[in-house]
């Protein structure tokens, strides 16, 4: 089961579209403009998808019409903007509509074809119609002036170029240019809750939520630990029960694992989920000490399970109270790629890994196999004892993000490598053994460089570019360590 926001996350994701070309070309070149029409509507196929709307505002071949577009842009909403790039055109039609619409513009630099034939084109005999054949041709003729003045006018160039159709480097850029405008309005209409406090003495994962918010456009809310526990006691036990059998059903539960702590597990997971869907929530990061015997006690030491739950459904939950790691689970989880709480656990010098892992919730989504239950004395340096979940991400591509925050800014800090098989730490916590292309060491040193918190988000696949690009269209600085 997935969450969303409400009336805040109803929002559709927008994107717009517009090619350009020169009006007085029209009535020289027959049919030059049904081509050019013709290419922005293949266009138009590559953009659409589930969840994404396209408003394509057809083309824009003169100053008024790009005034107009502009109009029509900020009207319709949009999130991003691709610029097909069809013929020569000139710069001052482009720039009204991009510079009234305020938002990312990716130029589409797209012959359609790979090479023209020039022995058929020479054949022509027909100085006109080569002429019209060769504006059908020449998109990449006025994209340098199109670029300085987008420099000019302090508007960020964003290029794809290839061909039309059948060019997969093409293809996967503008899959990358969506998915990374997706995201950002994924994380402008998401709720995130803040629920406790930090943990005590944890300087690096100290969050400036008006920092947060301003880089990614998310709403903040803190949430009591007073309403998780009304809602807790008021649950009928027919929720209860349910919860019960989501987790029997979802987990591997290991031997020595008591009944009663089960049932504790599920009152709180029940809790969770009903909390989440009455604030509207995408994300959360929580951390809570209480007291021995307390409630709230009671409630901290049975969350490990339902926050796992959450974390597979789509609702990332940090623990530790790390805000800005929530953050990077939360756009990890956006891509499709999980997004698991992590920090350094071990180095393997001898096999060239690095043993990451955390205690607490787990991207149970992103587990290889099912996700093992076991019962735990000691919470390690937190208060009482009872269930923890033990998996290790699926084998195969990894990313890890980490948002970091320094010196007033925020930035983002990416590697991509492999989650490998192996032996690891069977303590009851996510573990899992990672190698990276620079090498064990080489990663850590350059990771560490950056000056990230110690927690970081770990996803399946390879997803930098499209975080690369995430970074582009919010205005953030990214460093890629492999």
């Amino acid at each position: 089961m997935a969450f969303d926001a409400g009336t805040i996350a109803a929002r559709p994701f927008r994107v717009g579209l517009f090619g350009i070309g020169l009006a007085a070309y029209w009535p020289q070149f027959d049919g030059l403009k049904d081509k050019l029409t013709g290419y922005l509507g293949t266009v138009e196929g590559k953009l659409a998808r589930p969840g994404v709307e396209v408003v394509n505002l057809g083309l824009v071949d003169s100053v008024e019409a790009g005034v107009a577009a502009g109009h029509d842009l900020r009207e319709a909403d949009v999130d991003i903007v691709f610029l097909h790039v069809t013929t020569y055109a000139l710069s001052s039609t482009v720039l009204p509509a991009v510079r009234r619409a305020r938002v990312p513009v990716v130029i589409l630099n797209l012959q359609p074809v790979a090479a023209m034939d020039y022995a058929a084109f020479n054949a022509l005999n027909d100085r006109t119609r080569m002429t019209g054949d060769w504006l059908a041709n020449c998109g990449a003729c006025p994209v340098p002036e199109i670029a300085n003045v987008f420099a000019r006018a302090g508007i960020e160039v964003h290029q794809v170029t290839g061909v039309l159709d059948g060019d997969p480097v093409v293809d996967g850029a503008i899959e990358s240019w969506i998915e990374a405008g997706r995201v950002a309005h994924v994380l402008e209409h998401s709720r995130v809750g803040v629920m406790g406090h930090y943990y005590n003495g944890m300087l690096d994962i100290q969050s400036d939520l008006t920092l947060q918010s301003a880089a990614f456009g998310t709403i903040f809310e803190h949430v009591e630990m007073d309403e998780l526990a009304a809602i807790r006691a008021a649950l009928s036990e027919d929720e209860i029960a349910a919860a019960r059998s989501r987790i029997l059903a979802e987990f591997d539960i290991q031997e020595g694992c008591d009944p009663a702590e089960i049932d504790r597990a599920a009152r709180t997971a029940a809790a969770l989920f009903k909390l989440v869907e009455t604030r509207g929530l995408g994300a959360m990061a929580y951390f809570f000490h209480s007291v021995p015997g307390h409630a709230h006690e009671d409630i901290i030491a049975s969350v490990i399970l339902g926050c796992s739950m959450l974390t597979g459904a789509g609702v990332p939950v940090a623990g530790e109270y790390e805000i800005k790691n929530a953050m990077a689970m939360k756009i990890m989880d956006a891509f499709g790629a999980g997004g698991s709480f992590t920090e350094y656990y071990a180095m393997d010098y001898t096999d060239d890994v690095v043993l990451m892992g955390h205690d607490g919730p787990g991207h149970v989504a992103i587990a290889e196999g099912r996700t093992k239950v076991r019962p735990l004395e000691v919470y390690h340096g937190k208060v009482g004892r009872g269930l923890s979940v033990e998996m290790s991400v699926k084998q195969g591509p990894v990313t890890l993000l980490s948002v970091i925050e320094r010196a007033g800014k925020v930035s983002l800090l990416v590697a991509e490598g492999e989650c490998t098989a192996g032996p690891i730490l069977e303590i009851g916590n996510t573990n899992s053994r990672y190698r990276f292309p620079i090498g064990a060491r080489a990663f850590t040193e350059s990771w560490n460089a950056a000056g990230p918190a110690h927690h970081c988000a770990v996803g399946i696949g390879h997803v930098a570019e499209k975080i690369e690009k995430l970074a582009k269209l919010l205005k953030l600085e990214v460093t890629r360590v492999c």
